[in-house]
């Protein structure tokens, strides 16, 4: 059965809660126990599938089709453990399973309330696969004190009674903020935090303080006595150069030790760091450098693209060098000329999106880098613009678009490469869908299988002819236009299974110019074991 770890904030949002729970997930398997992480959001979305990413940064998307919290990306990056729909839960889920058992009337006519329909059904979330690994650690969105927090919180202290004791413990981050004026660290808003945890039953056996500023062994005893914690178990969290620091720092300040200490865990096993020392070595002794514009729709807020940024980095690491990416809005050249700008980047990286404003300056960028042969990736609307581009200015399809512009228009502009996807295999079924159909969940989503054309430049990256990634998408390039696309030079070298779906296509006589349907970079890894193109 799986020890647990609830991993709570205080004081301020953004302190790093999920960070802190991949890098003691990372620490925790370098000492040899299995570990699974999860995410609890209290916002009423049933999930954030349908959330402006401005509003809540990127959607990371399951091998099994679930639409997650960009934290579960974190979790999977530290520790490759690949999430699951098990994994993340929002209180809109959780109430929509309660009334779907009322109307069904699983309740047997009883009223239903927050306690016990509600917390029951997150505790049933927090069982699901605890005989499977050794640590379930569970992170809940927002701040202690949030209102649509509470039931989670209730649920949290109810699970905690009902198990055995020294099976949970309880992980709270919080924030000391520094007055330069007095020249002190106050400690006043953690202990209000914790004040705030233990009013409604929830007592933290590690504190987190995040800190701007060295932490003094004085401040530590203040901090042990006022909230009740071994002063051992009050931890720094530094600003730090890159994430990927994190599972140093905090073994270092001695988290993992703390926790294993709360357990009652004796003796711990040693760690294995080397895998973050050599992460950490690639980081700060790259052999150069290459600069990579992202063309995207998004590029006020990184964490839209949250995925792609960290999978620049890994790549990097696997070729030892420094991969510098700047966020160019696409609405920019549908102004100017994009060629006085991109022509001092090393490699064009066009993202995923939704809508059609912006995507005439990312049909810009595929142009360029088709026509002055600078490497270029497109991804999921990256890959649909890049084909709408070589129909218009190669195969002689002046009028190409996609039916989404057109469904926005409410007009026929365009002839349609790039089609509403109805209906598609997944496993043994096929799975309908009507432009009509609700906005959640109702994409392709989720791990879908490739076959890759054998001598294509994709299957010398890949090495394998048959390769599975992830999907989140309802648009989808036509194949019937293969043929003519083909004649112009641009091949469709991926497709699905069936063959009726195109999952990759790539430029001939071009150096690097690769469009891909699917989103590489949600299984990216700072792993070592990442395959160098040098090795290709």
């Amino acid at each position: 059965m799986a020890r647990y770890v609830f991993i709570t904030g205080g004081v301020v949002s953004s302190l790093g809660k999920g960070l802190a729970s991949a890098a003691l997930g990372a620490l925790l398997q370098a000492r040899g126990f299995s570990v699974r992480l999860r995410k609890l959001d209290p916002y009423l979305n049933v999930d954030p599938g349908t959330m402006s990413p401005f509003e809540h940064g990127e959607v990371f998307v399951t091998d099994d089709g679930a639409e997650t919290d960009l934290d579960l990306g974190h979790y999977e990056r530290f520790t490759g453990v690949a999430a699951r729909r098990t994994d993340s839960i929002s209180a809109g889920r959780i109430y929509s399973n309660v009334l779907e058992k009322e109307r069904r009337g699983d309740y047997l006519g009883k009223t239903i309330q927050v306690i016990p329909h509600v917390t029951n059904e997150i505790k049933d979330f927090l069982r699901i696969g605890e005989d499977e690994t050794d640590f379930m650690l569970c992170e809940i969105g927002g701040t202690v004190g949030d209102i649509e927090g509470l039931p989670f919180f209730e649920a949290i202290r109810q699970f905690i009674h009902e198990r055995p004791r020294g099976q949970c413990i309880l992980m709270h981050l919080t924030l000391l903020p520094y007055l330069s004026a007095s020249g002190e660290l106050k400690t006043k808003p953690t202990q209000h935090s914790v004040k705030e945890l233990q009013s409604i039953g929830l007592t933290p056996d590690v504190l987190v303080c995040r800190s701007e500023q060295p932490i003094p062994d004085r401040e530590r005893e203040k901090i042990a006595l006022f909230c009740n914690v071994r002063k051992e178990a009050v931890i720094a969290a530094y600003d730090l150069k890159s994430i990927y620091e994190a599972p140093l720092a905090y073994h270092r300040e001695g988290l993992d030790q703390a926790v294993l200490d709360a357990f009652g865990i004796a003796p711990a096993p040693r760690p294995n760091l080397s895998r973050w020392i050599d992460v950490m070595d690639r980081l700060e002794n790259p052999e150069g450098e290459v600069r990579i514009a992202v063309v995207g729709k998004y590029t006020q807020l990184e964490d839209a693209y949250k995925s792609i940024a960290e999978a620049l980095t890994h790549g990097g690491m696997a070729n030892r060098v420094r991969v510098i990416p700047e966020w160019v809005d696409s609405e920019i050249f549908e102004r100017e000329d994009p060629a006085p700008f991109l022509e001092r980047f090393d490699g064009i990286l066009v993202p995923g999106g939704f809508g059609e404003r912006g995507t005439e300056g990312m049909i810009a960028a595929a142009r360029f880098a088709r026509e002055h042969k600078v490497p270029y990736l497109g991804i999921c609307l990256g890959m649909q613009l890049a084909v709408i581009e070589a129909s218009r200015n190669v195969a002689k399809l002046p009028d190409a678009g996609s039916e989404e512009f057109d469904h926005e228009a409410g007009a026929k502009r365009f002839t349609p490469v790039v089609y509403h996807l109805k209906e598609w295999v997944q496993g043994n079924r096929v799975i309908e869908r009507k432009a009509t159909d609700d906005k959640g969940g109702t994409m392709r989503l989720g791990a879908y299988t490739a076959l890759l054309k054998p001598g294509s430049l994709v299957a010398q990256v890949y090495g394998a002819t048959e390769i599975e990634e992830r999907h989140r998408h309802r648009y989808e390039v036509d194949i019937a236009y293969r043929e003519r696309l083909e004649e112009a030079g641009l091949h469709f070298t991926g497709l699905s299974p069936d063959g009726r779906l195109p999952e990759i296509v790539e430029w001939s006589g071009h150096p690097w110019f690769i469009g891909v349907q699917f989103t590489p970079s949600s299984r990216a890894s700072p792993s070592i074991r990442i395959r160098s193109l040098r090795d290709s």
